[in-house]
């Protein structure tokens, strides 16, 4: 098959046009203002997301969203299968920008012989893309927003702003988590606040279980009750951090998907918790979200959104970018105490 195409330039407002979104949740919310720029830029057109299945929940709460095609890879014939479906249900775009960097991303919108295929040329796919853009200084300085508006930017002349990152939760997905959180409150009048004490990075990004623990009793004595999230493999380390505190927190991880999750996350007072998705997923509602950073950078991936706290006290080792500490004392996490916590939290949570 001949996948070499002309470069196409004559598509000013196409019919239809297709962003495949990027692996990772909280890359999710940092690619957002570059979706919302494609979506300004072609305002009448349908623009669909083509996402990882298990995060396809993330756009249920976006109306200006046309369609979600939710895929799944999978492996042997039965990945082979996922590919063919993917390849066939992506022919009727005109018009395909692609956030990955992936080979793959690029191979599907070639083979679905898609008439203009945009994206980084990273990769050695370059040959399979009829626009190319190349990251430059200031899709690489900055906060990582920057990288997918500078791509939209050079290829499709999109504008954008890296603060244009709000989600909001969808109803449906607000009246199937609200009572089952209700069922568990000891106390409904007081405050609520989100804890994400987990993060698929590695431990170089976790906050010490037992400081979590002491801050779930830190805010009990306060009167503020927790709910601890995470995903399903995340479920025992929060299990664990819960028997360890005095004051029993509801434990909700692993019960959500993403579109739940948000649902959750939007019925809360505040978050506090570990450079993770569910941090990207809070900054991005508007709660008050205190952010604990530890091997990674918050100038580059910190939360976006309007009322963030990032708490980071650094070695002169950090960031180093690790999954886990090359010295082995994760000094970076450990020298931020419970009490300080604390503190953050209660100076972002309102009155």
């Amino acid at each position: 098959m001949n996948l070499s195409m002309p470069s196409a330039t004559t598509l000013k407002d196409p019919a239809r046009v297709l962003v495949r979104e990027v692996n990772w949740l909280g890359d999710l919310v940092i690619s957002l203002p570059a979706l919302r720029a494609v979506r300004r830029r072609f305002a009448t057109s349908h623009l669909a997301v083509l996402v990882r299945a298990e995060l396809a929940g993330f756009f249920d709460g976006c109306e200006w969203i046309d369609e979600v095609i939710a895929f799944r890879r999978g492996s042997g014939i039965a990945g082979l299968a996922n590919q063919r479906r993917i390849v066939g249900e992506i022919r009727r775009f005109d018009l395909a920008i692609l956030f990955p960097n992936s080979f793959s991303s690029a191979l599907w919108t070639a083979l679905a012989r898609v008439p203009r295929r945009i994206g980084y040329a990273t990769d050695a796919r370059g040959p399979l893309l009829t626009d190319r853009a190349r990251p430059d200084a200031e899709a690489l300085a900055g906060h990582q927003a920057n990288y997918w508006l500078r791509m939209v930017k050079q290829t499709i002349d999109a504008d954008g702003d890296p603060a244009d990152c709000a989600i909001t939760a969808a109803p449906e997905n607000r009246e199937r988590i609200a009572p089952m959180l209700a069922a568990r409150r000891k106390n409904p009048a007081a405050k609520l606040v989100a804890i994400a004490p987990a993060a698929a990075y590695g431990p170089a990004k976790e906050w010490p279980a037992e400081h979590y623990a002491a801050l779930i009793d830190l805010m009990a004595a306060r009167g503020i009750e927790s709910v601890v999230i995470g995903a399903p493999a995340e479920r025992e380390r929060c299990e664990r951090i819960a028997a360890r505190a005095n004051d029993t927190p509801i434990v909700a991880a692993g019960e959500t998907g993403v579109g739940e999750l948000i649902a959750l996350l939007s019925l809360c007072d505040g978050f506090i918790g570990n450079d993770s998705g569910a941090m990207h997923l809070a900054g991005a509602l508007g709660i008050p979200t205190v952010a604990i950073f530890g091997s990674t950078n918050p100038l580059r991936t910190g939360p976006m959104g309007p009322r963030v706290h990032v708490i980071r006290r650094a070695p002169a080792c950090s960031p180093c970018l690790r999954r886990t500490c090359h010295f082995g004392h994760y000094e970076c996490l450990t020298r931020i105490t419970p009490q300080e916590a604390l503190e953050t939290l209660l100076a972002a949570l309102p009155a």
